[in-house]
């Protein structure tokens, strides 16, 4: 079991140095990028399958930090196995779509190299069992982010997304590596067990909690971390659902999860997680309602379901364990690379991914209009799909938590978690409505008819939407090229385990745990919302959103202005730090410089008093006193 282990982390490191080599053959590229992603698969489902204990998998042999303990070990257990397998999965659909998706990009070799190698660094996370290893993933995982969203480095926006992602989400590393050095000082050593087993200074165990929140709430987009995960959608489809699916945002429940037993016992680091949690469900899910973007729909939708996730960890009892928010982890894994994919799919067709574009588009197109179906019933929790089962687990898990003493932390994600399910109904019904129901059927053409520009290797798809006039949409183009059988396979793929990836879940602790009450109450809640947007919008013929007044509509879908907050703290950062510049050079090294001046001069003057010819005086004593050197060494001898 250990050699298979270490290949799941190291096969897919190889395929991304192998892929980059080979970046200007794209046979070469794409048969190595799905060939690994496959093999990769096959292993996890055997490690995950396999009859086995937890181990403990030696890597390249500890690091010697005097003290401290560094082992660089890898974890299998039943988790990780089942973990790896869904993430491999996931990967693997997103390369084969990937060939067809930009089979006319003269960069696809380094996009699918990138794909493999943000693939290693989950991998690497969810295998490791030693605290550096999973820093070390999750760095990984930002940097390739990086590379994935400005993957059309040519355009102004893509560079802009990239960068904010980095720099937001780097911000919030610094918590991350301040509560694994926390948590690694107090055990002695950085090995998992160690650090959850130790016990000791309860200070360092609480700045520990509440440092890998931070670094989490900055992945996972947390408020008030969340802006640059709607600004990412400037990538191309396969990397949205490389990030939101089963990778980069959804690898903070994992490690908190990992660490459950501790945030268990420390209520400050669990109340900071419920709160961002709580916040973060509810005003993502408010803003997907109003978005005129489908693509920016799905990724406020992903901020509002890793809330969830999260929230199951906040709030779930001790003894429940932190099945049920890997459980929505894995469900969501499912439906969203399938929203994202079935997205990109339907982009192609539509000419871009505004919602005024896409507006009837998808009754004509078959296959992937039931598969869109399914995705957004799972998406809302429309049993019995995996989001059903996923999404009441998670509610269940925390009504046991409120009531078992969680307090008003619990509550509060309770509440939340109600709410968020009425108005997750909510956009998703709207977003079938409009997707589904033909232009012809309103009665009259869109005010905002979409114009198509081809464009060298990109369409351009400018709206005049009320809520952003200067809303662009690129996509890359295939012009109307069918797609090809193993890309739509895909998506049908993922579609089927919408369906049936309940069962994935039955080896997984507390993985499925539904409460009848609390299923009964989120189904009424669910058709309440769904049925209010199908009356508001009269069956489909009005977009619902254009019933929320403009001076609202308008700055939620710029996310109320964070993006313009963060550049205000950048400039208040940027002006703080030439001010502490302007201190250092004018104030204290003013002293240090002022000295130098001063025997500066002195030297001058002294130079100026001196005559520049030697006089014959000096010159006589010079020779004197060789004299006197030379006949004292003869008169000794």
């Amino acid at each position: 079991m250990s050699w298979i282990v270490r290949m799941i982390v190291v096969l897919p490191a190889l395929a991304a140095l192998i892929g980059l080599l080979a970046r200007r053959r794209r046979a070469v590229a794409a048969g190595v990028a799905v060939s690994v992603s496959a093999y990769v698969a096959v292993l996890g489902l055997i490690q995950w399958v396999a009859p086995s204990r937890s181990a403990d998998i030696d890597t390249i042999g500890g690091l010697p930090l005097g003290d401290l303990s560094v082992p660089l070990h890898l974890l299998s257990d039943r988790v990780s196995g089942l973990v790896s397998f869904v993430v491999a999965l996931v990967v693997l659909g997103i390369q084969v779509f990937t060939v067809w998706y930009l089979r006319d990009d003269a960069r696809y070799g380094q996009f699918a190299a990138t794909v493999s190698l943000f693939a290693t660094g989950m991998l690497l996370l969810v295998q490791s069992g030693d605290l550096v290893l999973m820093l070390v993933g999750w760095e990984i995982m930002g940097w390739c982010s990086w590379l994935l969203i400005g993957h059309d480095s040519e355009r102004a926006a893509a560079r802009r997304a990239a960068y904010k992602a980095f720099l937001v989400t780097r911000v919030a590393d610094i918590g991350m590596v301040v509560g694994i050095v926390a948590l690694s000082v107090r055990a002695r050593s950085t090995d998992l067990m160690a650090v959850l087993t130790a016990t000791g200074d309860g200070t360092l165990l609480t700045v520990g909690l509440v440092g890998v929140v931070i670094g989490v709430a900055g992945k996972s987009g947390l408020v008030p971390f969340h802006d640059w995960l709607p600004d990412a959608m400037e990538g191309p489809t396969p990397a949205s659902a490389l990030i939101h699916a089963a990778t980069m945002v959804a690898a903070g429940t994992y490690v908190i999860a990992r660490l459950f037993t501790l945030y268990a016992e420390n209520d400050t680091a669990r109340t900071l997680l419920a709160v961002l949690a709580a916040v973060t469900m509810v005003y993502a899910a408010l803003l997907a309602l109003a978005q005129t973007d489908l693509k920016r729909m799905l990724a406020y939708s992903t901020l509002s379901q890793i809330a969830i996730m999260l929230s199951a960890l906040a709030a779930a009892p001790a003894e429940l364990g932190p099945g049920a928010g890997i459980s929505h982890l894995l469900g969501h894994a499912f439906f969203k690379a399938l929203l994202f994919l079935g997205a990109g799919w339907l982009s192609v067709l539509a000419g871009g991914t505004a919602i005024v574009a896409l507006r009837g588009r998808l009754r004509p197109t078959g296959a992937l209009r039931w598969s869109m179906g399914i995705g957004l019933a799972a998406l809302a929790g429309v049993p019995p799909l995996v989001g059903f089962f996923t999404k009441d687990t998670v509610i269940d898990a925390a009504l046991e938590g409120a009531t078992g003493g969680g307090g008003l932390r619990a509550w509060l994600v309770v509440v939340a978690l109600f709410v968020t399910v009425v108005l997750t109904a909510a956009y998703c019904t709207r977003a079938w409505l409009l997707l589904d129901t033909p232009v012809a059927a309103t009665g009259e053409l869109p005010d905002t008819a979409p114009a198509v520009v081809a464009e060298e290797d990109v369409a351009v798809v400018t709206t005049a939407d009320s809520a952003d006039d200067a809303e662009v949409e690129r996509v890359h183009a295939h012009g109307h090229a069918t797609i090809t059988l193993s890309a739509a396979l895909v998506v049908s793929v993922l579609a089927a385990l919408t369906v049936v990836g309940t069962l994935f879940l039955a080896s997984l602790r507390g993985g499925v745990h539904v409460g009848l009450l609390s299923a009964l109450l989120s189904l009424l809640l669910l058709a309440g919302g769904a049925y209010a947007v199908w009356f508001l919008s009269d069956r489909g013929r009005v977009d619902v959103a254009e019933r929320i007044p403009g001076r609202v509509r308008e700055p939620a879908v710029r996310g109320f202005g964070v993006d313009t907050a963060y550049v205000a703290v950048g400039r208040a950062v940027t002006t703080v730090a030439r001010l502490v510049v302007a201190l250092d050079r004018d104030v204290v090294d003013a002293y240090p410089r002022g000295t130098a001046v001063v025997a500066r001069a002195a030297g001058r003057a002294g130079e100026r008093g001196h005559r520049g010819v030697p006089s014959l005086s000096l010159l006589s004593l010079l020779v004197g006193v060789v004299l006197v050197a030379v006949l004292g060494v003869t008169a000794w001898r």
